[in-house]
C-alpha cells in the first residue's frame, strides 16, 4: 500500500493508535491486525501484522516493532556481535535450542491464527517464522517483538534482548499522541 492509499477498516486499531504508529514508522502502517504490545508509556510498541500485506506481498514478520527508541537500541545491540554469541550458544546449549524451536512453533501458530482471522492463506511462508528461528539468530527486533507481544518465557533470546535494552521508555513517549 502506498503512503497515499487509505487503509482498510480495522476495528481492532483506533485512529489514535494508527496515528502514533504512522509517526513512529514515518509512513502509513500496512497490514496491521492488532496492537501486539503497549509500551509502559501507553503507545503501541509492537503491532501484529497480517501474513500478506495489502499489496499481496507475503509478510512473515508477525510481530513488528514500531517504537523507534527500542528499535534504535536493538540496532546498536546488533552491532555488538550479540547475535553471533547467541548463535554459538544455540549450537551448544540443547535446552536453549529446544526453547528457541518452541518459540518458532508458537510464532507460526500465532501467525496462522492472524491469517485465519483475516481470511488469508499464505503458503509461500509456511514453516517460515522470522528472526532466523528456529536455527539462526538473524534479527533481534523480531525476537524482542515476540517477547513483548507473547510475553516473557516464550522466546528466551527475545527475553535476553529485552533485558539488555534497559528502559527505552523512561524519557517519555517516543511520539506524542
Amino acid at each position: 500500500m502506498s503512503d497515499d492509499e487509505t487503509p482498510r477498516d480495522n476495528p481492532r486499531i483506533d485512529a489514535a493508535d494508527e496515528a502514533v504508529i504512522r509517526a513512529q514508522l514515518k509512513r502509513r502502517p500496512r497490514g496491521i491486525d492488532s496492537i501486539g504490545h503497549r509500551c509502559p508509556c501507553g503507545n503501541p510498541d509492537v503491532v501484529t501484522t497480517e501474513p500478506r500485506l495489502p499489496n499481496g506481498t507475503p509478510f512473515p514478520t508477525t510481530f513488528y516493532l514500531t517504537c523507534p527508541r527500542a528499535a534504535s537500541r536493538i540496532g546498536t545491540l546488533e552491532g555488538t556481535h550479540v547475535m553471533k554469541e547467541m548463535q554459538e550458544r544455540l549450537g551448544t546449549d540443547e535446552e536453549l535450542a529446544a526453547a528457541y524451536r518452541a518459540a518458532h512453533e508458537r510464532y507460526l501458530e500465532f501467525r496462522a491464527e492472524v491469517g485465519e482471522r483475516a481470511g488469508l492463506d499464505v503458503p509461500e511462508i509456511d514453516g517460515i517464522s522470522a528472526g532466523g528461528m528456529p536455527d539462526r539468530v538473524k534479527c533481534l527486533h523480531v525476537l524482542a517483538g515476540q517477547s513483548l507481544a507473547m510475553g516473557r518465557g516464550v522466546n528466551p533470546l527475545g527475553d535476553e534482548v529485552l533485558d539488555r535494552l534497559g528502559d527505552w521508555w523512561a524519557s517519555g513517549p517516543c511520539v506524542e499522541r
